[in-house]
């Protein structure tokens, strides 16, 4: 099921489109599924439950991490992860920089958007962006590539559009800015419920459970 599900969505999605297949919860053998599906991106929430997956399947997987990082899970979390989606402020960029330098490694990073200027919700505010990219581009060790974000939580994908075009046009903003260390690759954007939009919005990264898995047991 997972094989006929990857098939279908990578000929519905175009190819400049990165699937992140968001694996929460999800055990290590259908991420192998995944793999032999031909996908190669794996987006887990939380570094404790990455942890055995990475010991099991290692670089075979693209490991994103798109959940809350907390700076106390640092030191493991940038010995999985390829990169880390969700940078929300100046102290988690500067704790990652200072693990990276002890393994000589360089983190892609993409700064987390709190697109629809949620209570309670992790981001950084829209209009507060653009600084803290600037703030984080001189740290040695890590690289931004991009923004990430989720969007308000709601049954109709229409209803997330606007803050998807924020969303766009930030990135669009500071790819005009030109900031030494900055990058902007990637737009991630779009989930299950919301891909199709967020690809209409310009997005070239989604990150995808549940069409991909099935709905959690």
């Amino acid at each position: 099921m997972i094989a006929e599900n990857v098939k279908r969505l990578r000929s519905e999605i175009p190819d400049y489109v990165t699937i992140v297949a968001a694996s929460k919860t999800r055990t290590a053998s259908e991420i192998l599924e995944i793999l032999e599906s031909g996908l190669k991106d794996v987006g887990e929430n939380y570094v404790q439950e990455a942890e055995g997956k990475f010991e099991a399947i290692g670089n075979k997987a693209r490991w994103h991490c798109i959940g809350h990082l907390q700076r106390n899970k640092v030191k493991r979390a940038i010995e999985i992860f390829d990169i880390i989606q969700t940078i929300d402020s100046f102290k988690l960029a500067e704790e990652i920089d200072k693990r990276c330098s002890y393994l000589s490694k360089k983190m892609p990073v993409m700064v987390e958007v709190n697109s629809g200027k949620e209570e309670n919700k992790a981001g950084v505010l829209p209009e507060n962006v653009l600084q803290l990219i600037t703030e984080i581009s001189p740290l040695k060790n890590i690289a931004v590539v991009g923004l990430m974000t989720m969007g308000p939580f709601t049954e109709d994908p229409e209803e997330i559009r606007p803050s998807l075009r924020l969303t766009r046009r930030l990135f669009e903003e500071i790819s005009k800015e030109k900031i030494e260390g900055v990058e902007m690759k990637y737009l991630s954007m779009g989930m299950s419920n919301s891909y199709r939009v967020a690809i209409e919005e310009g997005s070239n990264m989604v990150r995808l459970g549940t069409i991909i898995f099935g709905e959690r047991q």
